[in-house]
């Protein structure tokens, strides 16, 4: 079983519930949110994070932003739908999904403004809408473990960077959802979680999560990932995505790339895993996305009981880009993209209907 991140709990006036992901893996604790500014803060400060999760939370925020204008109206509660999803959609640039969730609320909402014949009706139809981005993701998430199980056998050792499990989404998870099925079917499958400075994600969260779930999981830092590789024990590498580009090119959490060019190195098959709402058909290459910057006491502040790093300059992109050259196949839902390109991109979001 794998852990419930996030989800809408009661009607119109209840609010959203996620797991506090900045206290785990020594605290399991869920919030309940019911203002757009504290979800936005939710998705600033990564107690909500993974780029379908954010898409997720952002299209209940639209859905906590426009109830608040229901007495006054349809046109009200659009404009207000309008003014949260512009709030949400700026916490973080680089996660396509999150973008992407609130385009479609805002779309919803100017598509039901005329035949809502109240403000309520306006904002239950965006409930609605927003519900249904949480069950497709949840669906997607099912599909990426089925498309992706082709690629392990029993026995298998796989390398992840970050975490894009069930922590990540409303559902199973993008890369870790082939692991949990291969499990379910009574496969072995062992996985080398890379501990992903600087804020753990592999080891706070993937790590944690694979134990809550009884997969059988190893722990590594970062600067281990080579010395791993060289000594053959990993069969294939699967990680997640936060935007692919027109092109295959990946953005994912940093540190990504050097997996990807160590799996090259090797001759590791890498794989990415995730749903065709993480492509930008807008984003030509990955030269072209943004990268998110983050504050520098994410370096700096002090951990394991150390005094804190003195003031000094600090560099700290939250995701690098992986060129479509490194990556041996994309798993989505509407099938495997086998050595990526801008054609076969294309044709796999034609068949999805995204262009």
């Amino acid at each position: 079983m794998h852990v419930d991140t996030i989800r809408w709990e009661g009607d119109l006036d209840g609010a959203v519930r996620l797991i506090d992901q900045t206290l785990l893996p020594d605290d399991l604790v869920y919030l309940d949110i019911e203002t757009v500014e504290v979800l936005r803060d939710a998705i600033l400060r990564l107690a909500v994070r993974g780029a379908p999760a954010i898409g997720v939370a952002a299209a209940f925020g639209v859905v906590l932003g426009a109830r608040t204008a229901v007495d006054g109206g349809p046109a009200a509660v659009l404009a207000a739908a309008r003014t949260a999803a512009d709030r949400l959609a700026s916490a973080r640039p680089t996660a396509v999904n999150l973008a992407w969730g609130v385009r479609r609320m805002v779309a919803r909402a100017e598509r039901d403004v005329s035949a809502s014949r109240t403000g309520k009706a306006l904002a239950e139809s965006l409930l609605a809408e927003a519900r249904s981005i949480w069950t497709e993701d949840r669906a997607v998430c099912d599909k990426l473990g089925e498309v992706g199980l082709a690629l392990l056998r029993d026995g298998a050792t796989v390398l992840t960077h970050c975490n894009a499990g069930a922590l990540a989404t409303a559902g199973r998870g993008t890369a870790l959802a082939p692991i949990y099925l291969a499990v379910e079917q009574g496969m072995k499958v062992s996985v080398i979680a890379d501990e992903t400075r600087p804020l753990l994600q592999g080891g706070r969260l993937t790590a944690w999560e694979l134990a809550q779930a009884g997969i059988d999981v190893t722990l590594i830092t970062d600067n281990m990932a080579a010395s791993v590789f060289s000594r053959r024990k990993v069969d294939l590498v699967l990680v997640g995505a936060d935007r692919i580009a027109r092109n295959g090119d990946v953005a994912n959490k940093i540190g990504t790339y050097g997996v990807a060019i160590l799996a090259k190195e090797h001759q590791v098959p890498f794989y990415v895993v995730a749903p065709i709402s993480t492509f930008d058909p807008d984003t030509p290459d990955g030269a072209s996305i943004p990268i998110e910057e983050r504050a520098s006491e994410e370096v700096t502040r002090a951990s394991s009981g150390r005094a804190p790093i003195p003031d000094v300059r600090v560099y700290n992109p939250a995701f690098d880009v992986t060129p479509a050259r490194l990556v041996t196949g994309i798993v989505t839902e509407v099938g495997l993209i086998e050595r990526p390109d801008r054609a076969k991109v294309e044709d796999a979001l034609r068949r999805a209907g995204r262009i």
